[in-house]
């Protein structure tokens, strides 16, 4: 039988050459967007490359005090002094890095002044993330404990500043001080890891962070395994419970959670900070209802182009229901129609997804952005074609199964 629908389904297609491309133009058009959309999300929530190991690390962004009884209110980063006194002795943790979030600073090479971005980390931060040296090496924990003036650049950071010469061996002078590049890294995008200009921790030109329970630093806290991560939850929940702030009187709570890559982006795009819930299924649902709704614009406007094929079809539907053809086998026939059609759309959308994907890295809309159509994105994209074929198929299928003979074969519905 499913030959058979495959048959009848081409010569329908070769028949009707324009309502096939109109079709399949909607259904590009529609899964392009989606798939562009999903691969954008699984690169900014499920990473690979250098956030590889974002299955078994968890960061912690923000810390949240307050008083009591609806008392004053204070969310900001970590501060350095936080993060080693709260977050580093925790035992079910393998490594736990402390670094700052991308500031910008003027570099100095002779008359020539760049705006760049530097975070400044510490050692366990390279053996966390993956980075892909391209020359030279990343710094060491002896770089770290001694604080030697040293930065690792990107690789577009490295054109930049040298016009596409040697990187590692010069000099660049930050806000006051002189740096050695000592290494050259692939652009990246990711949250942990975004940065043009990467420095150890302890070149700060004071020591006055240490002492600091809030500021400009987060943290990441690497399992030994996807299955510690509950467990570390639970133990940097415990350690914000014994949290004193710089001013106990005052701010008696202080809330602070340790989030998988989902969790970061919906606390803080829902405000849940002072709550254990991130709201990262609530987020997932909204993107997905969006997707949907996205969908049934399209899917609506393809039912109609559905429901005029029926009309044009009207005297075949009526001689092979006069031959004993049943509804369920002329539904199904119509069905299979339009889901090989969207599934032919679905490989197009795929092609011309990865193109604007292409254009998307090529213009530095995002900086630094470097996605792809993987296996997941493309069985998300199959499965976003299934779905659209069954929503667009399933209203004309009914329709043409409840048409009387008598009125199919004098050509109208």
């Amino acid at each position: 039988m499913l030959r058979n629908y495959l048959l009848t389904a081409y010569k329908v297609f070769m028949r009707r050459k324009l309502f096939t491309a109109i079709n399949l133009a909607c259904i590009v058009l529609t899964l392009v967007v989606l798939m562009v959309i999903t691969a954008l999300l699984q690169t900014t929530f499920w990473p690979r490359g250098v956030e590889g190991r974002s299955d078994r690390f968890l960061q912690v962004y923000g810390i949240r005090t307050q008083g009591a009884k609806g008392g004053p209110m204070r969310t900001s980063l970590l501060g350095y002094k936080s993060i080693d006194k709260y977050l580093k002795p925790i035992a079910g943790a393998e490594r736990v890095s402390a670094f700052t979030v991308p500031g910008a600073v003027s570099v100095y090479q002779g008359d020539r002044v760049s705006q760049l971005d530097l975070r400044r980390v510490d050692a366990d931060y390279w053996k966390i993330l993956d980075f892909h040296v391209l020359a030279g090496r990343l710094p060491d924990e002896d770089d770290d404990r001694r604080g030697r003036l040293v930065a690792v650049v990107n690789a577009s950071t490295a054109r930049r500043l040298f016009a596409g010469g040697p990187a590692v061996g010069q000099r660049i002078s930050v806000s006051g001080q002189t740096f050695e590049i000592i290494g050259v890294v692939a652009d990246v995008i990711h949250i942990n890891a975004y940065a043009d200009i990467w420095a150890p921790l302890t070149t700060f030109p004071s020591t006055d962070y240490q002492k600091d329970l809030t500021g400009s630093f987060a943290a990441m806290l690497l399992a030994r395994t996807p299955a510690d991560l509950p467990r570390i939850r639970r133990e940097v929940a415990r350690s914000a419970k014994s949290f004193v702030s710089e001013d106990p009187h005052t701010y008696t709570t202080t809330f602070f959670w340790a989030d998988s890559k989902l969790d970061v982006f919906a606390r803080t795009l829902l405000g849940r900070q002072s709550e254990a819930d991130s709201g990262a299924a609530r987020l997932l649902l909204m993107i997905g209802g969006g997707m949907l709704l996205f969908m049934l614009l399209p899917a609506l406007n393809l039912v109609n182009l559905n429901m005029g094929r029926i009309l044009e079809r009207s005297a075949e539907i009526g001689v092979r229901k006069a031959f004993g053809a049943t509804s369920l086998q002329l539904a199904g026939q119509l069905v299979v129609e339009n889901v090989l059609l969207c599934l032919a759309g679905g490989l197009l959308g795929l092609a011309c997804a990865r193109l604007v994907l292409w254009w998307l890295e090529a213009s530095q809309l995002i900086p630094y952005l470097d996605v792809d159509i993987n296996l997941p994105v493309f069985a998300c994209g199959m499965l976003l074609s299934l779905v659209f074929g069954l929503l667009s198929g399933a209203l004309p299928a009914w329709k043409m199964s409840r048409l009387d003979p008598v009125h199919a074969l004098k050509g109208a519905a």
